[in-house]
């Protein structure tokens, strides 16, 4: 019998004297032979018919360690075999007389294993330990078994010497096929027959490690996480039945992409990438010591292609398309955890993207979207903390050039991220309804702001404040009792207070929302269409509306910008916003120009009847102390 290295490393104890062991076959068929001696013995001691002496304890020994239905074999400190059973012989195919004399050691690999060689020499030396160990022997005749291997000391003969130690070998190739089944069926799906979540992250992990990518390969890993389109709407309509036979049949094409893949290899040590369903309709290829990221782009065009097919399943013809998340990079740094997070975003990106395609992952998209999961968990406390702070940008008459009034725009003092403007941030508070929040603390703050303007300069006219509101204000909170209270609070008139709202929030106006624009309107607060002539404008519809002032979108503005002589304006653009202005003055709007940077727009603006300007021309957005200065008379550039 000859050891083999096949199968995972040994497992190798080092048993000390206060853990105790007892093998039931060895201990029943000893306590059996024994108690069927003694009992003999005693009835032939009590019989009147003289019989012949009991035989000897050792002898006894002898007999019972011969007929022991357990492999054993006596060794010596040496560690060569004094005497085996005929269980040790039938075990290894070896005749258990030619045994005696040889290397145990030898006999069941235990020097191929550094753990269990250092055990053993400690155990033939008298240390008071056992070992146990399980190795895979070779038999003569060719097939491989798994043996359990003790080794106990022997107890110290009567002289003090201590005889050896006793090796116990136990066949236990039916317990580890038994083991490697329920393995299997723990570590694989019963669907598809994948490998399994499990199995997915245990590869994974071992892909990982050090150990793994630094001994050979590329170093690097792939991944393609992929997720069926439309999958529960098969399930919901046609049963699961049919959602199974799907899967399993999506399974086999992906398998055998794989293994095309890996056969496209030309590096006679490549693997296949390993398949398996990861739970529901996803599924994960991973690629070990992966070439790049062409060689993951290849693998999930081909996946894509080979799910295009039609399946044909009980009867039923039926089409799926799949997104794939597509990451690729060196294992070293990496981890599980952040490979599959990775992976799960960039299968959002695709599934976000228009499904049925593959998407690679985008690091500095990633960071941008960390950015903004980091911006959306701070964004509450961040009000209570009290990081955010309004800005004013004056609203100019195009007649007078004096103040008429002030945009509040806010800004965030992000402790990490700097001086954040709207854009980066009120989306989020949208989503997550913290603009309720926000924009009662703008509203709040703006109309204390113009109140103090007022009271400073009572001499003057005053300027209002326009403050931008979103359409969910109107929806999550009683934004009219909001307004009426924070007027009443600061003492600022309900005309000075100007509200802004897009275009697409107020042409969508209807119920709850146009109520509350109406009673806006009946308190005196002013309404404002903000970037007029970027929705769809329904004009009809306008004239309904609690609406006061239209701000004409910066891309109007834009179109006449020209400096100098010899460049000659665009008349398209003039008389397209001439048009809307004079429409406006006729249903009793004032009108608003957005992104005025220039003399000469403000000019034309003038000349067209534009009400007031708002741009870089008279100045950005600035503390409430710099629009004190402003307000002392015609301090604005016109043209």
């Amino acid at each position: 019998m000859s050891g083999t290295s096949e199968g995972p490393a040994p497992a190798v104890d080092l048993i000390r004297p206060a853990v105790t062991e007892s093998n039931s076959d060895t201990s029943s068929s000893t306590s059996s032979t024994a108690s069927t001696t003694s009992t003999t013995a005693s009835t032939a001691s009590t019989s009147s018919t003289p019989t012949s002496p009991a035989p000897a304890r050792p002898a006894l020994m002898d007999g019972a360690f011969a007929a022991a239905p357990l492999a054993m074999a006596v060794v010596d400190r040496e560690g060569l075999v004094v005497t085996a059973n005929q269980s040790l012989g039938e075990l290894l195919g070896i005749d258990p007389e030619v045994l005696a004399g040889k290397v145990a050691a030898d006999l069941v690999d235990l020097a191929s294993d550094t753990r269990a060689w250092h055990a053993y020499r400690e155990v033939l030396r008298g240390r008071p330990a056992r070992l146990r160990c399980t190795r895979r022997l070779k038999h003569p005749d060719g097939h491989s078994l798994w043996a359990q291997v003790r080794v106990t000391p022997l107890p110290k003969e009567a002289s003090g010497a201590a005889p050896g130690v006793l090796l116990s070998v136990a066949d236990v190739s039916a317990r580890r096929e038994l083991q490697a089944r329920l393995r299997h069926l723990q570590m694989h799906d019963p669907v598809t027959r994948l490998p399994n979540r499990t199995l997915f992250f245990e590869r994974l992990s071992a892909a990982l490690e050090a150990e793994s990518y630094e001994r050979s390969g590329t170093g690097r890993i792939g991944l393609c996480y992929l997720d069926l389109d439309g999958f529960k709407a098969i399930n919901d309509t046609l049963g699961h039945r049919v959602g199974d036979r799907l899967l399993a049949a999506v399974a086999e094409r992906l398998t055998r992409c794989a293994e095309e893949a890996g056969l496209a290899r030309r590096n006679p040590g490549a693997v296949a990438p390993l398949v398996a369903r990861l739970g529901g309709d996803e599924f994960a290829l991973l690629i070990e010591d992966s070439t790049g990221t062409d060689q993951l782009a290849d693998l999930a065009e081909s996946v894509l292609k080979a799910l295009q097919l039609p399946f044909d399943l009980a009867g039923q013809r039926m089409s799926v398309s799949a997104s794939i998340g597509v990451v690729e990079r060196h294992a070293a740094g990496t981890t599980p955890t952040g490979l599959m997070q990775a992976a799960d975003t960039t299968l959002y990106w695709a599934k976000a993207d228009g499904k049925s395609r593959w998407t690679l992952f985008d690091p500095e998209r990633n960071a941008h979207r960390m950015t903004r999961q980091a911006l959306s968990s701070t964004l509450r406390p961040a009000i209570e903390r009290g990081e955010f702070a309004l800005d004013y940008q004056p609203l100019v008459g195009m007649a007078d050039g004096r103040v008429h009034g002030v945009e509040a725009l806010v800004r965030w003092h992000h402790p990490q991220f700097g001086t954040l403007t709207p854009n980066r941030f009120i989306g989020l508070a949208e989503e997550d309804g913290s603009i309720v929040q926000l924009g009662r603390w703008v509203l709040a703050t703006a109309c204390r702001q113009a109140r103090r303007w007022q009271l400073e300069r009572p001499d003057q006219p005053p300027i209002f404040v326009s403050v931008n509101v979103a359409v969910r204000q109107v929806w999550d909170s009683d934004l009219v009792a909001d307004v009426a209270e924070i007027l009443a609070e600061t003492g600022l008139p309900a005309r000075l207070l100007q509200l802004e709202l897009t275009e697409s929030a107020v042409m969508g106006s209807a119920g709850r929302p146009l109520q509350a624009l109406q009673a806006l309107s009946d308190m005196g607060v002013g309404i404002a269409i903000d970037d007029f002539g970027t929705g769809y404008s329904n004009l009809a519809y306008l004239s309904r509306l609690p609406v006061s002032v239209l701000k004409l979108d910066g891309s109007f503005v834009r179109g006449f910008q020209y400096e100098g002589e010899g460049v000659a304006p665009n008349p398209a653009d003039e008389i397209v916003v001439e048009a809307m202005i004079q429409l406006a003055h006729r249903l009793g709007l004032t009108v608003t120009a957005e992104c005025v940077e220039t003399a000469a727009q403000a000019g034309r603006l003038r000349r067209i009847g534009c009400d007031t300007g708002q741009g870089w021309l008279y100045s950005r957005p600035v503390g409430a102390d710099r629009i004190s200065l402003l307000m002392g008379g015609s301090a604005c550039r016109q043209g």
